[in-house]
């Protein structure tokens, strides 16, 4: 009786438990709207005088996808068999603005969701006459395409023979459910956010999207606004007249996604924070985009006027047309042989002058010790010429001493002779001596 009772409380917790969180949920998720997230920051630098557009973008906000008034919202719950093939199967689905839609001819009349789950968002899964072949892990798919919503709960089902056994529980991840073979089970999946039950004709007036702008060392909350852009085209501009002229946003904002705001002739007093917020107040779209805009010193531009040559003439009154110079870059395969054949040229003209700094030196060198036995040689050249000059010189003197004493000795025969009468003749005795 006990673990009956137990059982029982624990299953009516878990019942209360999960409405209240979603509901939970729900209210932070509504109470959170009123604040904007911040989801991009960029710093915006130009110079004075020029135009500058700060782009703000989300194809969330885009308005023309409310022409279909289904909203395109879908559920359906698939089925993940453990085995035998580990296969997903999709059990069944449903539109907002049509009928359920079984797959499988097996779950016809014991397989259902509530005919108002889009109006009270209870989406839970009926199954009826529970058998061992409906164990597997359930999941509970709620799509909105037009606010590109995606949501998924997973429970576990698990059958059983033995009433002791039937019990439910949170694993830490997902809903498990072991349930008594041929009963009915219904697996929770709740969900009351207005984005999947409130209708609103005036859809227009949840939709908005506002710049602000902050001066350097001005709090947010104390922002000046700017414009406001509504999703039926009303806009409102504020502040002085030639502000709201400058400062422009595009009419097809809502239908084609694009809220960036331009701004012409931009002067020192423009700069500080600039923030787009985009409130979609239907799809809980809450963000802000911040822009930080510098303004620079303006660019000087100087033209000077084209000057022709002496030679030619040319019409100053037409504008020189632009000279195009054709640059021809190497393959870029052989791009890197270029520097390989400097370096090599280049070493080998080192090694060239080297060489003839080398061969240079050994001359020198050569030259310094040969002059000595050149001048060795030439000295003993001169000597032994002096010493044949020497010996020509010593016969010539004895042949001049013989001729002195033949001389002599004839004056001395003819001082003899002279005593005698003997005539000799001395020319023709000189040439006998020299023969």
């Amino acid at each position: 009786m006990k673990t009956e009772r137990e059982d029982s409380i624990l299953q009516a917790l878990l019942l209360i438990h999960i409405p209240v969180a979603c509901l939970f949920a729900a209210v932070s998720a509504q109470s959170d709207s009123s604040s904007s997230v911040v989801v991009a920051g960029y710093n915006v630098s130009a110079p004075a005088g020029s135009r500058v557009l700060l782009q703000c973008v989300s194809g969330r906000m885009v308005w023309t996808r409310d022409r279909v008034r289904d909203r395109q919202r879908v559920v359906h719950w698939d089925m993940y068999r453990a085995r035998p093939d580990y296969a997903m199967e999709r059990v069944l689905d449903m539109y907002s603005a049509g009928d359920q839609r079984i797959y499988n001819s097996y779950n016809q009349g014991r397989v259902s969701l509530s005919p108002r789950a889009f109006k009270d968002g209870n989406f839970s899964l009926i199954i009826k006459d529970v058998t061992m072949n409906d164990r597997g892990l359930y999941s509970c798919n709620l799509h909105h395409l037009y606010c590109h919503l995606y949501e998924t709960i997973r429970v576990q089902l698990n059958v059983t023979k033995s009433r002791r056994k039937e019990q439910r529980f949170w694993d830490g991840q997902k809903a498990v459910y072991v349930v008594l073979l041929g009963s009915t089970v219904v697996l929770p999946c709740v969900n009351r956010r207005n984005v999947w039950t409130d209708w609103s004709n005036e859809e227009e007036d949840q939709q908005v999207v506002h710049w602000d702008r902050q001066s350097p060392g001005v709090r947010h909350d104390r922002a000046d606004r700017l414009v406001d852009l509504y999703a039926s085209g009303e806009q409102r501009s504020y502040g002085p007249l030639f502000l709201q002229r400058k400062m422009n946003i595009s009419n097809q904002a809502f239908s084609e996604g694009d809220f960036s705001l331009s701004i012409s002739d931009l002067q020192p007093t423009d700069q500080g924070m600039y923030s787009c917020h985009l409130h979609h107040h239907y799809c809980g779209l809450h963000e802000r985009r911040e822009f930080q805009v510098t303004v620079e010193a303006p660019v000087i531009q100087t033209t000077l006027p084209a000057k022709a040559l002496p030679s030619e003439d040319k019409d100053t009154t037409k504008a020189e047309s632009p000279r195009v110079i054709n640059v021809i870059l190497p393959d870029q395969r052989h791009h890197f042989l270029l520097p390989l054949g400097y370096v090599l040229t280049s070493f080998l003209l080192l090694a060239f002058i080297i060489l003839i700094i080398i061969l240079i030196t050994r001359r020198r060198k050569s030259k310094e010790y040969y002059p000595q036995a050149s001048m060795r040689s030439s000295r003993s050249q001169s000597s032994s010429e002096e010493f044949e000059m020497d010996v020509t010189e010593v016969n010539e003197c004895t042949q001049e001493e013989r001729r002195f004493d033949y001389k002599n000795n004839l004056l001395k025969e003819k001082v003899h002779m002279s005593t005698q009468p003997k005539v000799i003749d001395l020319d023709k005795e000189m040439e006998k001596f020299s023969k």
